[in-house]
C-alpha cells in the first residue's frame, strides 16, 4: 500500500500549502517518503509515499528509469503479470519492482495500451515530458484510489485520497472540483508551457465483465469447459496464488463467513505449497466471546491450521473511534462506516502487534456472487445479474473504499482476490439462472464448487450471511443498536426535522445517518457529491436502513 500525490500548473501563491496536503496520507506508505520536481517544467511535482512490499532496495517513487528518461510514474498497485509481460514484449526490467512494467507497456504502445495489458490493481499518474503529457489511470473495480482536483484555471492535483486534496482548496479560488478518477478509465491532460493544463480525453480501457485483454496465469484455454465447480476452483485459487507476490509477512482477516474462510483457507494452502518461511496469520474479531464471527472464525483456523488471534472489543472502544473513523473512509454511507468498525480495529491491531503486512480478505464476493440476502427478492435471474453487474460498478463507493481506508489507514496492504480479472470474467460469463440464490441459500454456486472437497467444514461452508456488522456483536444485540444509542442524544431531534433542507443531496433519515453526515460536513465540507447514494437493499419497498435484520428471511428465516 502506498499514496501518490501530484500536482500541475499551480501558481507561487499555492505554495504554503503543498507539505501539509501531502503528509495527510503519510499513513499510507509510512516508511519512506519522497517529492520530485522536473526542471524542464513549471510548477509540476511527484509526490510518493511509500510501503516497502516488492523491492526493498530500488522500488522507490516517483519512478524514473535509465532506458526511459522522459517519463515519471508515481503508482500505487501490484502487478501481478508482470514477469509474464517481460516475457511477452521483451521487456529488460531495470529494478525488481513491480510497476516498472506500467512504463514500459506505455513506451509500446500509449497509455491505453500500457492500462489494459496490466493485471492487478492501481492507480498511476504517468508524466511524459517528453510529449508534455500526464496520464491517471484506476483499476477495473476501484481497489486502488484515486481522486483529481481541477479548477477552471487550469491546475490539477491527484491523490490516492481526498484528505490529501483537500487542503489545496484553502489556495483556490472557489472554482474547483474534487472528483475520483473513475475504475477501468484513463484520463489524459496536456501541459501548456506556462505549466497550466488542460483535459485532453477520457476513455475506459476495461470494462467489468469483458474478456481480459492480456494471459493471466491460468490460460482461459486450460479450463475443463463443462466442469464449472472445477473452473471456479481453479480460477479463485489461482487469483490466490498470484497474490502472494511480496517480501512482507502476509495474514488474512476471518470473519468466518464464507468469503473469509475461502480465501484463508486457500492462502494456507497456497502459502504450504510456496513454501513460505511463515505460518499465515489469520485475525477475527467480536464484542465478545459469544459472538457468531468469533466462534465460526476459530472453527475455520483450527481446521486450517492459521496463527490465529482474536480482537475484543467493547462498545466504548467503537465510540472513541467513530469520528476518526469517518475521517479515515471519506463517506457519510451508513453501511460503510457500520462495517468499516471491525476492520479498522483488526487493522489497528494487526500494526501494532503483529509483524503481517500484507493483508488478504473476501471483498467484492457479495457484489459478484450475489450474496446479499436481498438477492432472494430478486424477481428474475436477469434482474439479479443486473444488479449484481451494478453493485460491481460501485464497489468503489462501498466494500472497497471500506476495505482500503481502514486497512492503509494503519500502513497496510489489501489483497482481494475474489476480484481478480480472470475470476470474476469467468464467474460473470456462467448463464445469469446459475447465479442466483438456491434453496433460499445465497452464493449457492460458489459454496457448491467447494463442497464435498474437505477445505472448509460443512457448517462454515453453508453457515448463513450475517446482517451488515452484526456478526462482531451478539444474535440479541447488533453493533448499530449499540451505536444509535451512543449517537442518541448527540443529535438535535430540531436538526433531523430540517435535515432534507439542510443537505439536499442524499438527506439524512435517521440521527444516526445525521451524525455521521455532520462529521462528514465538518472533515470535507462541500464534498457531499463523492457519495452518490446511500447503500440499501434493493426489491423492497419501504427500507430505509441497511442492516438485512429488517429483512424477513434474515439467518435463513422465511
Amino acid at each position: 500500500m502506498c499514496g501518490i500525490w501530484a500536482i500541475f500548473g499551480c501558481d507561487h501563491t499555492m505554495f504554503q500549502y503543498f507539505i501539509p496536503a501531502y503528509k495527510r496520507i503519510h499513513h499510507r506508505g509510512p516508511e519512506a517518503w519522497r517529492i520530485e520536481n522536473d526542471h524542464r517544467f513549471k510548477n509540476c511535482s511527484l509526490g510518493f509515499h511509500r510501503l516497502a512490499i516488492v523491492d526493498d532496495h530500488y522500488g522507490m517513487q516517483p519512478m524514473r528509469i535509465k532506458s526511459l528518461p522522459d517519463y515519471w510514474l508515481i503508482c500505487n498497485g501490484e502487478i501481478y503479470n508482470c514477469q509474464r509481460l517481460a516475457e511477452q514484449y521483451g521487456y529488460k526490467y531495470e529494478t525488481k519492482c513491480d510497476v516498472e512494467a506500467i512504463l514500459h507497456n506505455y513506451e509500446k504502445g500509449g497509455i491505453e495500451f500500457a492500462a489494459s495489458q496490466l493485471d492487478g490493481v492501481f492507480s498511476f499518474c504517468l508524466l511524459d515530458v517528453k510529449n508534455r503529457l500526464v496520464h491517471i489511470a484506476r483499476d477495473t473495480f476501484g481497489v486502488r484510489p484515486s481522486f483529481k482536483l481541477t479548477d477552471s484555471k487550469g491546475f490539477l492535483a491527484v491523490c490516492s485520497e481526498v484528505k490529501g486534496l483537500i487542503g489545496l482548496t484553502e489556495g483556490l479560488n472557489g472554482n474547483y472540483n474534487i472528483n475520483p478518477i473513475q475504475p477501468g478509465h484513463y484520463e489524459t491532460y496536456r501541459l501548456h508551457e506556462d505549466g497550466t493544463v488542460e483535459f485532453a480525453k477520457s476513455a475506459a480501457f476495461h470494462a467489468i465483465g469483458a474478456i481480459p485483454r492480456y494471459r493471466t496465469l491460468v490460460p482461459q484455454e486450460s479450463l475443463p469447459e463443462n466442469d464449472i465447480s472445477a473452473n471456479i476452483r481453479t480460477l479463485l485459487t489461482a487469483a490466490v496464488r498470484k497474490r502472494l507476490m511480496a517480501h512482507r509477512r502476509i495474514g488474512c482477516m476471518l470473519s468466518g463467513g464464507l468469503d473469509s474462510s475461502l480465501i484463508a483457507a486457500l492462502l494456507v494452502q497456497e502459502a504450504k505449497e510456496a513454501k513460505l518461511p511463515y505460518k499465515i496469520q489469520t485475525f477475527a474479531i467480536g464484542m465478545g466471546e459469544d459472538s457468531p464471527d468469533i466462534q465460526a472464525a476459530r472453527i475455520v483456523a483450527k481446521h486450517i491450521g492459521s496463527e490465529h488471534h482474536e480482537i475484543i472489543f467493547t462498545p466504548e472502544d467503537v465510540f472513541n473511534v467513530l469520528e476518526e473513523l469517518i475521517d479515515q473512509l471519506e463517506t457519510f454511507d451508513i453501511t460503510t462506516i457500520r462495517a468499516s468498525i471491525g476492520m479498522y480495529l483488526i487493522s489497528r491491531y494487526i500494526k501494532k502487534e503483529t509483524d503481517s503486512t500484507v493483508i488478504f480478505s473476501g471483498e467484492g464476493s457479495d457484489e459478484l456472487t450475489q450474496g446479499y440476502i436481498y438477492f432472494r427478492d430478486a424477481p428474475s435471474a436477469e434482474e439479479g445479474d443486473k444488479d449484481s453487474r451494478r453493485l460491481l460498478e460501485e464497489l468503489h463507493y462501498f466494500d472497497v473504499l471500506r476495505a482500503d481506508r481502514t486497512t492503509a489507514g494503519h500502513g497496510l496492504e489489501l489483497r482481494v482476490p475474489f476480484l481478480d480479472h480472470q475470476f470474476t470474467t469467468y464467474y460473470l460469463s456462467l448463464p445469469a439462472e446459475i447465479r442466483t440464490p438456491k434453496e433460499n441459500v445465497e452464493k449457492y454456486l460458489l459454496r457448491s464448487a467447494f463442497d464435498g472437497i474437505g477445505l472448509l467444514p460443512d457448517d462454515i461452508l453453508w453457515r448463513p450471511k450475517e446482517a451488515f456488522s452484526d456478526g462482531v456483536a451478539s444474535i440479541k444485540k447488533s453493533l448499530f443498536v449499540y451505536i444509535q444509542e451512543f449517537i442518541a442524544d448527540k443529535v438535535n431531534a430540531e436538526d433531523l426535522n430540517e435535515a432534507e433542507v439542510t443537505y439536499p443531496h442524499v438527506p439524512p433519515t435517521s440521527k444516526e445517518s445525521l451524525y455521521y453526515r455532520q462529521v462528514f460536513e465538518r472533515k470535507y465540507p462541500g464534498q457531499e457529491k463523492l457519495v452518490p447514494h446511500i447503500w440499501l437493499p434493493k426489491w423492497r419497498p419501504g427500507i430505509t436502513d441497511p442492516s438485512a435484520r429488517f429483512l424477513p428471511h434474515y439467518s435463513g428465516k422465511n
